[in-house]
């Protein structure tokens, strides 16, 4: 997440989402701490096959697998000299007082826009779509509500990630009187929005995908600040449309996450009266097939890249809300800017921290990648329960 919104990202540790170019003087502030306490470094050049590059909103980006082997191929000839671990996160200060979801989550569904066809409800009481081929909408809100049921540990590696005041920026572990993220027992799926109030935009922007969940927060009642701490919105674009550009072949992506203000968001920040607003840009990607992971797990594995992409851009939601007041990596390495779904993108599965099936047991089974963890040193697709 991160802030992406390609398998949605898993073949290869993702070796070179560069350092932002375009960042908020608050963001800058925080980064700019982060980087004295850990050691002084060169700036790294930012890799031109990143999906980030002179698009520095799309935080967490998921590249597609050929987009992430043009990246990697780059940063081994692009590496720089290291303070610190390649792969190690740290805390950027927090935006607006926040840093991580150190509640329990609040994930919306916001399925946008009138090409997703007539609204249905299936067995489980999931709303289903006629112009949903894949049956996307379904497996979407089966693995939220799933998350945290099971006695499952994918999400777990999230707990060791906080915020508050007595997290200093540029701190690489917590201290035990910090806001930790807590298990996120029972699932997390707390709304589901089919907004056919118009079309989708055949290419939303940046913007109109931020508008689209400041909208939401509204129809789901959240208008405080406090009622969208622990919000996140993702605006999920039907069959067919190509938001931000995300089909484009020379900056290729399966999904980026970001908040509402986000001075760099294609068209500006958006204005919310709600507080921040959290939320991703999830594509219907596998109109991208084998390129936004179909297939990557199972076989035939339509389903692969699109619940690897959400999982992904929720657990950098949870770990760097406000991007990239949150948790991201500041070594100066080809990791530079990314978060923890990132560096453990498209890695294969099989392989130390590839992509598995997690099981949430009666809500079902679905593919997931692994996220980076500071305390284990490695990308964790389990991980202990510590908060």
């Amino acid at each position: 997440m991160g802030h992406p919104h390609q398998r949605g990202a898993s073949h290869k540790l993702l070796t070179g989402l560069a350092s932002l170019t375009l960042i908020t003087g608050a963001v800058l502030a925080a980064q700019s701490q982060a980087v004295a306490a850990s050691a002084s470094h060169t700036a790294p050049q930012a890799n031109p096959y990143s999906p980030t590059y002179q698009h520095p909103y799309r935080h967490g980006a998921i590249p597609t697998r050929a987009q992430n082997a043009k990246m990697q191929g780059w940063a081994k000839t692009h590496a720089a000299a290291l303070a610190t671990g390649p792969e190690t996160l740290s805390y950027g200060g927090g935006i607006d007082g926040i840093g991580v979801q150190s509640g329990h989550s609040k994930v919306y569904l916001v399925f946008y826009g009138t090409q997703w066809g007539t609204k249905g409800t299936d067995s489980k009481g999931n709303a289903t779509f006629t112009k949903d081929p894949d049956h996307a909408a379904s497996a979407a809100q089966q693995m939220f509500k799933g998350i945290g049921t099971n006695s499952e540990t994918w999400s777990a590696d999230l707990t060791q990630w906080c915020d508050g005041p007595n997290v200093t920026a540029g701190a690489t572990s917590c201290p035990s009187n910090a806001n930790f993220i807590p298990y996120q027992a029972g699932g997390v799926l707390a709304g589901v929005w089919y907004d056919n109030s118009k079309a989708s935009p055949t290419k939303a922007s940046g913007h109109q995908l931020g508008v689209e969940a400041v909208n939401a927060a509204a129809h789901f009642g959240n208008t405080t600040a406090a009622s969208n701490r622990d919000a996140y919105y993702v605006v999920l674009s039907p069959h067919g449309v190509n938001p931000d550009d995300y089909q484009n072949p020379l900056t290729g992506y399966c999904a980026w996450h970001d908040y509402n203000g986000d001075t760099t968001l294609t068209g500006g920040a958006v204005t919310s009266p709600y507080g921040d607003i959290a939320f991703s840009n999830q594509p219907y990607n596998m109109d991208l097939g084998a390129s936004c992971g179909v297939g990557f797990v199972n076989s035939p594995g339509t389903l692969d890249g699109y619940t690897m992409t959400l999982g992904h851009e929720w657990h950098e939601t949870m770990s760097d809300q406000n991007p990239a007041g949150g948790w991201t990596n500041n070594t100066g390495s080809s990791y530079q800017g990314q978060e923890n779904s990132d560096e453990c993108a498209w890695l294969s599965p099989g392989t130390s921290g590839g992509a598995a099936n997690i099981s949430f047991g009666t809500f079902g089974t679905y593919a997931e990648q692994a996220s980076w963890s500071n305390d284990t040193n490695n990308c964790a697709i389990s991980h202990a329960i510590l908060h």
